[in-house]
């Protein structure tokens, strides 16, 4: 998807990648390469069912039309700053609903990631860490999906819900940890191809094909076992639990009522498609809503684009407490970068990453608090300056983890999270 007001660069158009060849070579790397040593790392995270939600603003939400507004000033634009649910904290008036639900959300206003590149940005904001020549580093859903998700589960373990155009399995984001973990794209919010049994296959003759198959596998293993038919076999077993599973994808199996509630543009669709995953077992779900990059006529996008987000994601959260969710799922609210507050010759507001906001939610984190402060037209922060790798370490800490452990590779210890960081305590609950 390709948008008239965006910057135009190769970010903005999206490619298509195999399900299941994704699959199967997940399924290989499973068994070739378990990075991870310490296996009491993530038994307290399995028990208690941790799971994650990313709500990614494609492009670079503005901070001023939403989580630090700057009404009256040269760079604050036309919009006023509303209250909230909890006194004191104001957000722009694009965001009526989110405001009433402040008191679960926490605002992070000091960042400064010092990227205005939307690709390395976003692999910032990712990762944690810059981008490096010798080393790529997992994405935080890989992390997520290797470290919360469980061997038995038949949901890939990172699940990344895109607009239309967008379908197939990204393994670089898995980087050391293997395509096993890596991102699987749904476009559209679409189920994964194939999940259905074929018309002409009865429900006895698959049972019957699905036995001789496990006979033949455990007679061909016990003279013959190497990673790569155990690979194929676990991949078989995974698509056949998957198939089970087909209607968490069906948001059809809603009341109408419900879907309306989230409405029946993309976004409504695919948060309602995420709440429905992670209630069925999801360990790490991400949202895209597109496209937040606003060099031209930024306020008139971003009443659209807000417009359509604000109820939905609302709505999510409410459910997510409603359900009792919200306490083990962690909730973030990231894109890129954020947008200058000079407000340019087209009435936009370009590319800024030296003072911006995100908000959390959920799991581990301290409803209604904030942490950084800009200046009073917001071109710096002016109080807590934190970056891309404080965010990363600020997350596992929320899900549990104590964030300066290692990863091992080969025996070799690697920083889980940038040591040059640390969490953002006063976000922390």
């Amino acid at each position: 998807m390709w948008c008239t007001y965006a910057c135009g660069s190769s970010e903005h158009t999206i490619s298509r990648r195999g399900f299941l060849a994704g699959a199967v070579g997940g399924a290989l790397s499973s068994l070739t390469l378990d990075p991870f040593t310490r296996p009491a790392f993530t038994h307290e995270l399995n028990k208690q069912q941790k799971r994650v939600l990313m709500i990614w603003l494609h492009g670079g939400v503005s901070q001023l039309e939403t989580w630090d507004p700057k009404p009256g000033t040269k760079t604050g634009g036309p919009f006023q700053a509303i209250p909230t649910s909890v006194p004191g904290i104001h957000i722009c008036e694009l965001l009526p609903c989110t405001a009433n639900i402040m008191h679960h959300l926490a605002l992070v206003r000091g960042l400064n990631t010092a990227e205005d590149d939307h690709s390395k940005g976003a692999y910032i904001m990712h990762t944690g860490r810059r981008q490096e020549p010798a080393m790529k580093w997992p994405h935080l859903g890989s992390v997520c999906a290797k470290l919360l998700g469980s061997t038995d589960n038949p949901l890939p373990g990172y699940i990344h819900i895109t607009p239309r155009g967008n379908g197939g399995v990204n393994s670089e984001d898995a980087a050391f940890l293997g395509p096993r973990f890596a991102s699987v794209s749904l476009s559209d919010g679409h189920a994964p191809a194939n999940l259905d049994r074929p018309a002409a296959l009865t429900e006895v003759a698959d049972q019957q094909r699905h036995e001789f198959r496990v006979h033949a596998n455990q007679r061909f293993l016990r003279s013959r076992r190497t990673a790569q038919t155990e690979a194929y076999t676990n991949s078989y077993d995974q698509a056949a639990q998957l198939m089970r599973k087909r209607d968490l994808f069906d948001i059809n199996k809603e009341p109408p009522c419900v879907v309306d509630r989230y409405g029946r543009h993309d976004f409504g669709r695919h948060c309602l498609m995420a709440r429905r995953l992670l209630e069925g077992g999801a360990t790490f779900v991400k949202v895209m809503h597109t496209n937040y990059d606003t060099h031209h006529e930024n306020f008139d996008f971003h009443i659209e684009q807000l417009g359509e987000f604000d109820r939905p994601f609302a709505t999510l959260i409410d459910d997510l407490h409603d359900r009792g969710l919200l306490s083990s799922t962690l909730v973030l609210v990231v894109s890129e970068f954020g947008r200058t507050p000079n407000i340019n010759r087209n009435y936009g507001r370009d590319h800024w990453s030296r003072a911006w906001s995100i908000a959390l939610a959920g799991c581990g984190i301290k409803g209604g608090s904030v942490s950084g402060k800009t200046n009073a037209e917001g071109t710096a922060v002016a109080d807590r300056q934190v970056n891309g790798g404080h965010l990363f370490h600020t997350y596992l800490s929320a899900l549990g983890f104590n964030s300066k452990k290692n990863f091992y590779i080969e025996q070799r210890p690697i920083p889980i999270a940038d040591p040059k960081a640390a969490p953002i305590k006063e976000v922390l609950a």
